[in-house]
């Protein structure tokens, strides 16, 4: 008897150690499943779907910055990033199709450059993040109820400018002015929302605006000369078919002696005598910070959209000179880059 409960005892010890060791593996192999789970979430693989209406160097300088961010968030290209861009090459029904190919390869993020394009996704999806860049107006747009946060899947970084410090430096470059030109894209909703603001701003000023619509980048140099003999000067905006084909309209005015004044300072390399706009590679910057909060877990449309403060002065006297009219010396000096 003494040794069947010897034997007993030793049965019941046996079975305590074994569901200890047991609840040991188990709790090693939990810890070990978890960590292994919160590494793969850390460093997986995501998606970045990055499309622009057109390619030109404005937007192309937004994607750079967007990719750049991203890389110095951590998000590399090959590590644990794939960014897949499209460029609808200035068709908006191709801007549609880019976009619904993005939503049916679930991205994780689409980043669109352009209204038109920005547009487009929104249209396609209502559940994945999108993030807008260089939109001029993304309420107008109805993109956004609200620059605030959306409330939606939706948010970005705009472009808008000031009107105020467009037209003073118009009028000191050329102190006469009583007529500007103004060639746009009557299908892009941005440039017909900055001709109807320009007409209100200029109007008690004495200044008539005249409109040249072009349908497409190829109807741009008809829509400039459209203007001769009507206009002091040609104002531009970052309506995207008329940015790419600026060198057509640089002709134009060049022949005609009508100076271009822009809003996009890229387009001062391209014809433009002077351009007081944003810097889009910053632009980039910015959206890319919004699409990092995102990939990190933030709502889009928690988070507010970017508008830059600060405008740039970039100037060229030797395109002023192409164009029949010389730069003032206060300009000059104003500039933060000369073009020659």
């Amino acid at each position: 008897m003494l040794y069947q409960n010897r034997f007993a005892k030793a049965l019941l010890w046996g079975g305590v150690c074994t569901a200890i060791l047991t609840g040991c593996n188990q709790s090693a192999q939990d810890t070990t499943a978890n960590d292994a789970a919160g590494g793969d979430a850390a460093t997986a693989m995501k998606t970045v779907a990055i499309t622009a209406i057109v390619e030109h160097p404005a937007l192309d300088e937004v994607r750079k910055g967007v990719i750049d961010e991203l890389n110095e968030a951590g998000f590399k290209e090959g590590e644990n990033l794939t960014v897949n861009f499209q460029s609808a090459q200035g068709n908006t029904a191709t801007a549609g199709q880019i976009a619904k190919q993005f939503v049916a390869d679930n991205s994780d993020v689409i980043v669109a450059i352009g209204t038109p394009s920005a547009q487009s996704v929104a249209a396609a999806t209502s559940t994945i993040p999108l993030v807008f860049s260089a939109v001029t107006d993304p309420v107008e747009a109805k993109l956004v109820p609200t620059l605030d946060g959306s409330g939606t899947n939706v948010t970005g970084g705009s472009d808008a400018l000031p009107y105020e410090p467009q037209i003073a430096l118009m009028r000191q470059i050329i102190p006469n002015l009583k007529n500007v030109g103004y060639v746009y894209s009557p299908g892009e909703v941005n440039s017909t929302i900055i001709l109807e603001n320009l007409k209100e701003k200029l109007a008690p000023l004495g200044i008539t605006v005249h409109e040249a619509p072009a349908q497409r980048s190829t109807d741009i140099a008809m829509a400039a000369r459209s203007l001769e003999g009507k206009v002091d000067m040609i104002y531009t905006s970052t309506d995207n078919n008329v940015v790419s084909a600026y060198e057509s309209l640089f002709q134009v005015a060049r022949e005609s002696k009508i100076p271009l004044i822009a809003s996009d300072t890229s387009s001062v390399a391209r014809g433009a005598i002077a351009a007081l706009g944003v810097d889009y590679y910053d632009l980039g910057r910015e959206t890319g910070k919004i699409v990092v909060r995102i990939l990190n877990g933030e709502k889009a449309g928690d988070i507010p959209v970017y508008t830059p403060q600060a405008l740039n002065l970039y100037v060229s006297p030797k395109n002023a000179e192409a164009e029949g009219i010389t730069l003032p010396q206060a300009v000059i000096d104003k500039a933060k880059e000369v073009v020659e």
